[in-house]
């Protein structure tokens, strides 16, 4: 998108706050009538700034009691062997970020799980043997201070 004004940027911040709301709510909110709020919205969402919409899920509700940070190291970094592991972590459903890092660590993940027993389940027969793996080290996760999706945006 060539250039994104201050409406445009709070009706990203609205919607990023709060995907559910109208058209209407979201254009009274920015200023605007229905139309041309729906109209930037859609322009926004064609031009991939609004890649899409998510609920936010309590995890642990949901029988998923930990989560688990793990920093992976690969055997070889070939871009071939980073994207043989990238697609491997794709399958994997606890796998639920993947970030490829620089330095000496190839990557850390984002896994969830229902129980410590299950987690070590996970570790042992699918991710210490995905492709090209030299070794996993893994942090469980205590409590969350802060965890907001998206970007900051400021008016």
């Amino acid at each position: 998108m060539a250039t994104m004004d201050a409406i445009d940027r709070r009706l990203l911040a609205e919607l990023q706050d709060e995907g559910r709301v109208t058209n209407v709510e979201l254009a009274q909110r920015v200023g605007l009538t229905a139309p041309p709020c729906l109209r930037r919205v859609r322009a926004l969402e064609d031009a991939g700034v609004i890649k899409g919409y998510h609920a936010e899920l309590d995890a642990s509700k949901l029988g998923f009691a930990i989560t688990v940070f793990a920093l992976v190291s690969l055997k070889s970094q070939a871009e071939e062997s980073l994207r043989q592991f990238e697609d491997h972590m794709r399958t994997l459903p606890e796998v639920r970020e993947c970030h490829m890092l620089n330095g000496e660590i190839d990557f850390i993940l984002k896994i969830v799980s229902r129980d410590l027993q299950s987690f070590q389940e996970f570790l042992t027969s699918k991710l210490t043997p995905a492709p090209n793996v030299a070794s996993v080290k893994t942090s469980l996760t205590i409590r969350t201070a802060k965890q907001l999706p998206g970007v900051p945006l400021e008016g």
